[in-house]
């Protein structure tokens, strides 16, 4: 596999990976579907969505890949009467990444990131690799770190 501007990041900064690599399905990129691919629990892959804030501008979400983001959560954290979800046209300009293999790590810019308070209970979680057909499975503290993100309750319960 070519390596991905999130790889090229990860092993700038020496941080240890796992590539785990699945067949793209364009007609279900779900992480459910990938996760069940990879046999790898759903509650341990995390999907990264970008969203805009009515005041801070973009914002970086990861949760967990069955989960749902709840979006009056995750503004009254940022400080935002309201966000709404990116339009998957603008994803690619503002990230440099694609729909299906959006990933925390190594976007055009640096935007606030935020994680589920959930990645707290394992060692080792996934996000996308930066690239369709691949996930990243690295340490959690080291990944919030790298990313310099917060952890939150941001799914909807």
């Amino acid at each position: 596999m070519q390596k991905t501007n999130a790889m090229r990041r990860l092993d700038a900064a020496r941080i240890a990976y796992e590539i785990l690599t699945y067949t793209v399905d364009e007609n279900d990129l779900s992480g459910i579907h990938i996760a069940e691919q990879l046999h790898f629990p759903p509650e341990q892959m995390f999907k990264t969505l970008v969203a805009k804030g009515d005041k801070t501008g973009p914002l970086v979400f990861c949760i967990p890949v069955a989960e749902e983001l709840d979006l009056k959560t995750a503004a009254a954290l940022t400080g935002n009467k309201r966000i709404e979800m990116v339009h998957v046209k603008d994803l690619l300009s503002l990230t440099g990444y694609v729909r299906g293999g959006c990933s925390p790590i190594g976007m055009k810019k640096t935007f606030p990131t935020y994680v589920d308070e959930s990645a707290l209970s394992y060692d080792r979680i996934t996000v996308s690799s930066g690239a369709k057909g691949a996930q990243l499975l690295l340490d959690r503290e080291a990944l919030l770190q790298f990313i310099q993100a917060k952890t939150a309750p941001l799914t909807v319960k």
